[in-house]
């Protein structure tokens, strides 16, 4: 019997800590755009699983990716969405 609770439990707070943490579900490019110094880059929109967009940006021909023009990045675009998707707005 103490098993069963125990995996219920368990079970339970695994599904509620999925709940809070919004996933990517789409990814699309938006536009392409120059900063003052004239470095290029391209922004994408980010759909979460809570229903808000948010925005990444790719720098250094898409090798470099990250959050808005913020400094969280990464060298992989699905870590960056799901950094965007997981910040608090």
């Amino acid at each position: 019997m103490k098993k069963f609770w125990l995996t219920l439990s368990c079970s339970a707070v695994l599904c509620f800590s999925s709940v809070q943490a919004a996933q990517p579900t789409d990814i699309n490019y938006c536009a392409r755009g120059t900063t003052a110094l004239g470095v290029k880059y391209s922004t994408y929109t980010v759909r979460c699983s809570d229903g808000k967009k948010r925005e990444i940006t790719s720098w250094n021909r898409r090798k470099k990716w990250c959050v808005g023009t913020s400094r969280r990045c990464t060298n992989d675009q699905l870590k960056a969405a799901k950094m965007a998707c997981r910040q608090k707005k």
